[in-house]
């Protein structure tokens, strides 16, 4: 094709509001109770061909953990090794495809889950992963939509930026895909990152072994059928479910792996990093290492701050989606002239919120996602009233019917205490109070107690007060907020990663995350090629 491609400009998905009587929230509550009432059995996808290898285990409803929405069969070494063999063979023609084409099958994605695929890929979320209507919209629909597009955007944007030339000699670029594949390692709290991960390496001309979390197979297998509706070749993304370590390891120790795309634990990613470098002398490349790990986020309201609008960012930041969300407010400093007025307004609002299933849209939070994570979030709990600590909303759990835990909030009186260190990764937010005139004090433990460093909020109406503490927390946040809750990153907006224990900043939702997925080759052309050793400064 002669031509230069312009990649369509990007714009933000539009969020669906479902409001009652509309006929989006119909036609949602419809395949809702469509893809409620059948159960369906999930194979392993290698190389575009199903493989049913009986290793059998269930994805269910979270709030309702008695329904089964699936049977799914997990992979292992001999699948993995399938996979390797079948990323190889779509790599020849994948790689050299012309980057417009690719392009064009995640714009058309975004398409689809933007009309005919936006129903089931959010009803999927919905009942896989107990989010809310809303939050599944903005998460599995807008977000999934906002990274196809932007992404494709960024390919182009990439692809552009190329050398100058001297007279005589054309210098320029290409941008290759990894020679090998990437091993996609996806969570289950966000449906947009599960599909991220191995698109975007794909976008780039990579094939992937993808293995989601078990957790979210449901989702993550229509999302799979969705990519194969927009012309998605056979190989290029392989869908491997299964058990951590019955796939992870042959994956890490294979010599043609070529990169790491991980979102998940600190453990499970340092774990990952570990075994790569002991395996490094026998990959053909060195792996790219890309992950987005823990997080212990925070909100520092300073004395000038309004209290109320403190309050609220709580509510929202710690618990939506059940505190289930990497960014989301785990532990807050709260200046004690505005402690009463801030936890009174923040206490009344918990009060206004109720809890369930998400098929009643009037539920503002749902179950966490299984019965290990309910187990961890009520020990945290536990400890806290052992230890003393003043727990003043929530702190009730009850697996009888889903894993649901109330919206808590712990005060303490020790910086130091457990549940300001520890991420938690459920409903539960800690306090500490401190007095006026400690602020420099309050602001350094913010910065030292915890080993993360991805989001973090500060709040306050001086403006040398936000001046000086976001000086002093520079480092604190890879997402940084002024005045807003730290969660709801939006691609194009609001690039998303952090450091310190909590990944190696790539930053999803920009053009640095894809490129961590090319190659370049430098190429220099000289027109008219000398026909002599000799230099002018030989002479006499």
């Amino acid at each position: 094709m002669n031509g230069i491609v312009n990649i369509p400009t990007p714009v933000n998905e539009p969020v669906r509001e479902y409001a009652p009587g509309s006929a989006e929230r119909a036609s949602l509550e419809k395949k809702l109770e469509e893809m409620m009432s059948e159960k369906i059995e999930i194979p392993i996808i290698i190389g575009g061909e199903e493989i049913r290898n009986g290793n059998l285990d269930q994805t269910v409803c979270p709030f309702d953990h008695a329904h089964v929405l699936g049977d799914f069969h997990q992979a292992g070494a001999p699948e993995v090794e399938q996979a390797v063999e079948a990323a190889k063979r779509a790599w020849e023609e994948w790689s050299e495809m012309p980057w417009e084409a690719r392009a064009a099958i995640f714009l058309k994605a975004a398409d689809l889950l933007a009309g005919p695929w936006r129903d089931t890929i959010n009803a999927a979320t919905m009942l896989n992963q107990a989010k809310t209507v809303h939050q599944a919209e903005i998460d599995s629909a807008c977000e999934m939509i906002d990274f196809f597009r932007f992404n494709a955007a960024y390919m182009e944007f990439i692809y552009r930026q190329q050398p100058q030339s001297s007279p005589g000699v054309w210098n320029y670029v290409e941008y290759r895909a990894l020679e090998g594949f990437v091993f996609a390692v996806t969570p289950f709290n966000f449906s947009s990152i599960a599909g991220n991960l191995p698109t975007s390496a794909a976008m780039m001309g990579n094939v992937v072994l993808w293995k989601p979390a078990s957790t979210a197979i449901y989702s993550g297998y229509w999302f799979y059928r969705m990519m194969e509706e927009a012309g998605l070749p056979p190989g290029v993304i392989n869908f491997l479910p299964g058990h951590g370590p019955d796939v992870g390891d042959p994956a890490l120790d294979h010599p043609d792996l070529a990169g790491v795309h991980f979102t998940g634990s600190t453990a499970t990613f340092q774990s990952m990093w570990k075994r790569i470098g002991g395996n490094i002398a026998r990959y053909r490349t060195y792996p790219r290492i890309v992950g987005e790990t823990g997080g212990k986020d925070f909100v520092f309201a300073h004395p000038s701050a309004d209290p109320v609008e403190v309050a609220t960012a709580l509510v929202r930041g710690a618990f939506e989606y059940q505190g289930q969300k990497c960014s989301a407010a785990s532990r807050a400093y709260i200046p004690a002239s505005l402690w009463d007025e801030a936890r009174d307004s923040m206490t009344s609002q918990l009060d206004e919120i109720s809890m369930g299933s998400p098929l009643d849209f009037s539920n503002f939070v749902s179950a966490v996602i299984d019965a290990k994570s309910f187990a961890s979030i009520r020990d945290y709990i536990e400890h806290a009233k052992k230890e003393g600590a003043d727990i003043i909303a929530g702190g009730g759990c009850d697996d009888s019917t889903g894993y649901f835990v109330e919206p808590t909030v712990v005060v303490t009186k020790d910086p130091k205490f457990k549940l300001m260190k520890e991420e938690i990764f459920g409903p539960v937010l800690t306090i500490y109070v401190y007095e006026d005139d400690e602020i420099d004090e309050a602001l350094e433990l913010c910065d030292t107690t915890s080993p993360y460093g991805l989001t973090g909020a500060i709040f306050a109406r001086d403006r040398y007060a936000i001046v000086e503490m976001m000086r002093t927390l520079r480092h604190t946040a890879g997402n940084f907020y002024i005045n807003d809750k730290p969660t709801g990153a939006v691609v194009g907006q609001q690039p998303f990663g952090g450091s310190r224990a909590s990944g190696t900043n790539d930053k999803a939702g920009s053009y640095l995350n894809l490129l961590r997925w090319t190659s370049q080759r430098s190429i220099k052309e000289t027109f008219v090629p000398a026909r002599h050793f000799s230099y002018p400064f030989l002479g006499k």
